[in-house]
């Protein structure tokens, strides 16, 4: 069977799946509806301050209007976060102090942040350069959480427990909120002043509610992911209790300036029009996903998640086996991307990361990851990681030069 016709079954296959994931799109935008409704969002707010950013109108109303649709009580929606990683390091910063414990309840997490923790690199001012300890509660073998160990897991010192809620690079299932929830749960039996943190890129509008609504204290994330629609151009949120992101926004700028400076430079549009747009945008990834997933795991390869499974972020997982596969499948998503299609993805190391990387990222936006893009790490078991999409059927027609390419 040809890929084009693997892709065409597929899609069959998957129509009940797509009219499912139309009906939450539908669901999360009225909740994105209303709370610009709520909230009199108008052109006047796409202005922005100069200088100190002092008084701005359209960064106070944008971060209210993220806020209710996470059901946060508070929220900081900021240009200023250079990533996912910066908006979730300044959350860690600001609310951890010397002599206190962070736990990852989730196994050890993304690469990016082993540097901020301190488990690798040095002289950076990283948290165990800053007398914060930290330890780790391992997945089991199958990947999923250890529930008998969390219920004791939390010591007097765990000031903070982090939850990361996407797989990233491990071969794991990405949570659920409900899951979160349980966390969240568990960890305030045994100490309602330990935070629960969760590191909620990629998880964005996946679901019909986010962390904050089933006891999260403090979410972080990135608007060249889910949230930002493809539009948003940089940027990253932290959003929870109003004190703590008063803390995370502290150590974004400084102590007392907080989140009330900060110009916008006239990105305030974007922002909120990325923010309407981010319910469809990430509709269609899933929808991706789910092709990705089928279409995979019907030529014999392992995927994570597997075919028709929830999802629970938009990355999807491929176990290719070689590094040749990974390069190849790498070089023709490129090839079929709008930007940079000429270029061939090579293999190199990156700031943050441990082992080299290979990335097709043929984006509108710089790395952005709400947009379709694969990479992954050239090292065992040689797995090669989607996600984004603006529309399910990029996904498609890149697959199918990926298929050709891997066979």
């Amino acid at each position: 069977m040809s890929s084009v016709e693997l892709i065409s079954e597929a899609e069959r296959a998957l129509s009940p799946i797509f009219s499912g994931i139309d009906a939450q799109v539908k669901q999360n935008l009225r909740r994105v509806l209303t709370a610009f409704r709520n909230h009199r969002v108008g052109t006047h707010h796409f202005a922005s301050m100069s200088g100190y950013g002092h008084g701005d109108l359209g960064r106070e109303v944008l971060d209210r209007v993220f806020a209710e649709i996470v059901g946060a009580e508070a929220a900081a929606v900021r240009v200023q976060f250079v990533s996912g990683t910066h908006a979730i390091a300044s959350c860690l910063y600001g609310v951890l102090r010397p002599g206190d414990e962070l736990l990852s309840v989730v196994g050890d997490p993304y690469d990016t942040l082993e540097e901020v923790i301190g488990t690798r690199g040095e002289n950076q001012g990283s948290l165990k350069e800053l007398s914060v300890s930290y330890r780790v509660l391992d997945l089991l073998p199958d990947g999923s959480i250890d529930w008998e160990n969390l219920a004791t897991a939390i010591k007097p010192q765990t000031r903070m427990v982090t939850i990361q809620r996407s797989c990233g690079y491990a071969w794991r299932s990405s949570l659920s909120v409900a899951e979160i929830g349980r966390i969240c749960e568990i960890v305030k039996a045994q100490n309602p002043n330990t935070v629960c943190f969760v590191d909620n890129c990629y998880g964005e509008f996946i679901e019909t509610q986010e962390p904050t609504a089933v006891g999260a204290d403090l979410i972080a994330g990135s608007l060249i992911k889910n949230p930002g629609g493809t539009i948003a151009t940089a940027g990253g949120y932290v959003a929870g209790r109003a004190d703590l992101v008063e803390m995370a926004c502290c150590r974004l700028t400084a102590p007392g300036i907080g989140s009330f400076g900060g110009a916008t430079f006239d990105q305030h549009r974007l922002m909120y029009q990325g923010l309407f747009l981010a319910p469809q945008m990430v509709g269609e990834a899933m929808k991706g996903n789910h092709l990705v997933a089928y279409v995979m795991d019907s030529l014999g390869y392992p995927v994570n998640p597997p075919p028709l499974a929830p999802r629970r972020d938009v990355i999807q997982a491929v176990k290719l086996g070689s590094p040749e596969k990974i390069l190849a499948f790498c070089k023709a998503i490129q090839q079929w991307s709008p930007i940079g299609s000429y270029l061939e993805p090579v293999a190199s190391e990156m700031h943050g990361y441990e082992s080299e990387l290979v990335m097709a990222g043929g984006t509108f936006i710089d790395g952005s990851t709400s947009e379709f893009s694969a990479d992954g790490p050239l090292r065992e078991p040689f797995v090669v990681f989607c996600q984004g999409g603006t529309h399910y059927t990029h996904v498609a027609i890149a697959l199918e030069a990926a298929l050709d390419a891997i066979a």
